[in-house]
Order: C-alpha cells, then sequence, then structure tokens
C-alpha cells in the first residue's frame, strides 16, 4: 500500500550516537578512544540507569577525558515544554537534534508509570478524529530518539517507568525496524519487562506478520473503530488499501504465530460508531478471537467535530459486547486537560 505523505521526509540526524549501543557496542567505542574496557561497563550504566546527557556529566571517568570527549553527542532531547494535567498527567514537547519537536506523555498511578511514545515526527494516516495526522508528517524517529523519551520522562518523575505504549504521534509498523530495536533496548538495557511494552497500529498490509515474525512477547493492539469496512474508510483513510476482512485475518494469523492475543482499540465517536446494532456487528466479527477490546470513549480535538457519547451510550455498547460474550472494557484517556489524552497529540504547546 502507498501512503500519500503531507511533506517529504526528513533523514534523521545524529545516528552516530552513543544511547542504543548495547554494552559490547560502548565497550568497543571507549577502547577506539584509548580507554580501558571497563569503561564502556560503567558508560552503559550511566546512560541507561543514571540518564546521563553528557559525557561530562560521568563522574568516574578521568577529568581530562571528559574534557576531551565532551561534545560526543550521547542522543538526548531537550524539554521543550511540559504541562502537567489534575491527574497528573505529564506532556512533554521535547525538541530533537535537528530542531524538531515531538510529544510524549508520562501517566503515573499509585503503583506504575506508563510513558506514551512517539515513533515518529507527525504521522501519515491522516485518521478523521486524531489530531497528530492533522499536521502532516516529517520523518521516521530513530531507536535513540525512542528510547530518549522513556529515560526523560523516568528522569522528571523521579521514579522507575514500569511500561511504555506506542501510542504517541506516528505508525508504528510504518517504522517497524526502529521500533523494534528501541522495544529491545528498552527491555534489554533499560530493563522494562517485555509484556509491560504494548505496540499500537492502525494496521498495513504485510506489516502485522512482520512484526509477529520478530516474536516479541509484547502487548498487540490494532486501532478498529469500526466494526465494517464503510465506515472504517470514512475514519481511516488508509483503510481503502486495507479492507477489514484482510486485516482480521492477518491479527489470526498473529495471534497463531505468537500464541499473544490482539487487542482491539475501539474509539466510541457519539452518533457514528456507538449504535447498539454496530455493537453487535463488532461482536460478530470477532466472535471466537483470541482478544479484548479496549473502548475509548473519544477525546475531543480542535480539526474535528465529532463528540464523545455519553455513559449510557458508552454502557450500553460494553453490555452488549458482554452479553455476546466478547471480552471488553472501557479505558478513560489520562491528560484530556492538556491535549495529552488518546487521539490529541499534536506536538503544539498548550
Amino acid at each position: 500500500m502507498a501512503i500519500e505523505l503531507k511533506t517529504k521526509p526528513k533523514s534523521p540526524q545524529g545516528q552516530n550516537v552513543l544511547l542504543g549501543k548495547s554494552l559490547q557496542e560502548l565497550t568497543e567505542w571507549v577502547q577506539e578512544q584509548g580507554q580501558p574496557a571497563y569503561r564502556g561497563k560503567q558508560l552503559y550504566q550511566w546512560l541507561y540507569e543514571k540518564g546521563a546527557r553528557s559525557l561530562s556529566d560521568i563522574s568516574v571517568f578521568p577529568k581530562s577525558w571528559r574534557e576531551e570527549v565532551k561534545d560526543y553527542p550521547i542522543g538526548r532531547s531537550q524539554i521543550h515544554h511540559r504541562s502537567i494535567a489534575p491527574d497528573k498527567t505529564r506532556k512533554y514537547l521535547l525538541r530533537l537534534q535537528d530542531g524538531l519537536i515531538i510529544e510524549t506523555v508520562g501517566i503515573p498511578t499509585e503503583k506504575r508509570l506508563t510513558v506514551c511514545v512517539s515513533s515518529q515526527v507527525g504521522c501519515p494516516m491522516d485518521c478523521d478524529f486524531c489530531a497528530t495526522g492533522k499536521g502532516g508528517f516529517t520523518r521516521n524517529l530513530a531507536p535513540h530518539e525512542i528510547v530518549d523519551q522513556v529515560l526523560t520522562v523516568q528522569e522528571d518523575f523521579q521514579r522507575r517507568v514500569s511500561h511504555v505504549v506506542f501510542m504517541g504521534m506516528g505508525e508504528p509498523l510504518l517504522n517497524l525496524k526502529a521500533v523494534v530495536s528501541a522495544v529491545n533496548i528498552l527491555n534489554q538495557d533499560v530493563g522494562i519487562g517485555m509484556r509491560s511494552l504494548t505496540i499500537s497500529t492502525v494496521g498495513l498490509p504485510a506489516k502485522i506478520e512482520q512484526l509477529a515474525r520478530h516474536q516479541l512477547q509484547v502487548t498487540f493492539a490494532v486501532s478498529l473503530h469500526a466494526p465494517n469496512q464503510a465506515l472504517r474508510e470514512q475514519l481511516i483513510p488508509s483503510a481503502k488499501h486495507y479492507p477489514l476482512k484482510n486485516l482480521l485475518e492477518d491479527c489470526h494469523k498473529y495471534v497463531e504465530m505468537t500464541k499473544r492475543r490482539v487487542t482491539f482499540e475501539y474509539i466510541l465517536l457519539a452518533g457514528v460508531n456507538d449504535l447498539p446494532e454496530q455493537a453487535q456487528e463488532l461482536a460478530v466479527q470477532i466472535r471466537g478471537f483470541q482478544s479484548h477490546v479496549n473502548l475509548i470513549p473519544y477525546n475531543p480535538i480542535s480539526e474535528a467535530d465529532y463528540k464523545r457519547p455519553n455513559s449510557q451510550r458508552i454502557n450500553a455498547f460494553l453490555n452488549i459486547l458482554q452479553q455476546e460474550n466478547i471480552a471488553v472494557s472501557v479505558r478513560y484517556s489520562r491528560g484530556l486537560e492538556t491535549d495529552a489524552a488518546c487521539g490529541q497529540l499534536r506536538a503544539a504547546k498548550v
């Protein structure tokens, strides 16, 4: 499927950075600089455990060497703006090395700290209800730019991140190589459990099977948002090239290949996709499927006229799916007041 981009993609700058390198690669790098091999382990710890932003910060290194390499890029972004919602959710605008801005969200609860990361600068999918796609697409993020988002939130909250969801700006499967690399770094180097990582997609031909081949023990979420092809095309332009029937077949194949269930995300839009008959239709589409449905009441954006359904309509939709023995729950997004909720990310200062 050809995706028409609103703007031409730019190549990420600063590829030759330290963040994202393995312990072995860092050890080789310090030895190339004329330092003993054990400094590789020190560098690794300061990057992934202490969140060093500059080599001059690493106090265990000799002062003379720190001065020599102080300008070598680690690969960290700068916080351009931060806003905090009443529920303590924090939205960050991060400035990358090339000056572009992305959004990241930190979502705290008593027991966990979740980071919603972006995988692209902007998004080419142009879903009708989503703010991110309204601004067009610029480029993919490199693995270190994804990992940096998690380290930034961890540093700002002064507590360890427990969960990461690839549900920020961008379509993760259009940047699959970097996303898979970032997932492995977050798991192996940052120390976040693989099953605490979630990759979300609107669905792209062949890409779901490609993801399945990596055999990642992540949570896999598919943005469905409609129970039939006609309505899905209205909400998600790319669906014209990827029929719902084919998408569900590929999801079945994903379950067979990975032995892991699929989560279906379904944003409820008042009077559009929240009718009782549409709940019945959705149940028919996914019955017998190793899956779970997340119902997400719509989070409003200024660029679209959709409305959030009231609690009565939400509960009616939920009850129908439950009566049809569909595993389902309602997920109310955090950070609504600061435009940090699902579908609201647009890299704009609030």
